[in-house]
């Protein structure tokens, strides 16, 4: 089932045009804030995005802009401005399609499948399989090596990255000190399992809201981490 994500603070025009994608199969989730559906539409993983121009806090035009600059996707900007140097505007940030307000939800609809038809048409009918890993708002690109946590971008160093990789790709398993110094540092590597501890608590102080009290990387004491989902 597709995943569309509505941006759009009128609450009965968002609950209308959801309505009627429901209707035509497709999953759909909503967010009445520029910021709540920024951080949404870079944490999770949308086919396809419905930005209204005007939003409270951050406007669609800067939702648009971010988006584009980190996910492939196709995103329809709404607006109740018929000016075409907005619709030049969003189309220049990388908009897919610009419909001007009042629009029939059908008209919504018919574009929708049509875009969502040309995307799957540009890769060959295919799903695209990211490289990516995408848990509670913690995002790990490891085709970039880069990590985004509630939709901002951190710095990791290579063993931090790797080690996060690692743990995140194998879910809810527990595993010791020591294989996890093998298997990030390998056996020939200078240095002792102490090395992973320390590793394990700057990934806190970068990943988790609350450190000391982790919601991702467990300790099982006596045992090792476990990464949690």
């Amino acid at each position: 089932m597709k995943r569309i994500l509505i941006v759009e603070d009128e609450a009965s025009i968002a609950e209308l045009q959801r309505d009627y994608l429901e209707i035509s199969g497709y999953r759909v989730d909503l967010e009445n804030t520029g910021n709540s559906g920024l951080e949404r539409a870079l944490a999770d993983d949308y086919d396809l995005l419905i930005l209204d121009v005007m939003l409270p806090e951050v406007d669609g035009f800067e939702i648009c802009k971010q988006v584009r600059s980190k996910k492939d996707i196709p995103i329809l900007m709404v607006s109740a401005k018929k000016e075409d140097i907005d619709k030049i505007r969003g189309l220049g940030l990388g908009a897919d399609d610009y419909i001007s307000k009042p629009f029939s939800p059908s008209e919504l609809v018919a574009r929708v499948k049509a875009h969502l038809a040309r995307y799957e048409r540009l890769i060959g009918g295919q799903t695209v399989k990211k490289e990516e890993i995408s848990i509670r708002g913690l995002t790990i690109d490891k085709a970039s090596r880069r990590v985004f946590v509630n939709g901002k971008e951190g710095s990791f160093t290579t063993k931090e990255f790797d080690l996060l990789v690692f743990l995140a790709s194998n879910p809810n398993i527990v595993f010791s000190k020591e294989h996890l110094f093998e298997r990030i540092w390998g056996m020939d590597s200078m240095g002792d399992v102490t090395t992973v501890t320390v590793f394990i608590r700057k990934l806190r102080e970068k990943i988790e809201s609350d450190p000391s009290n982790p919601q991702y990387i467990e300790t099982i004491w006596g045992a090792g981490y476990r990464f949690n989902v």
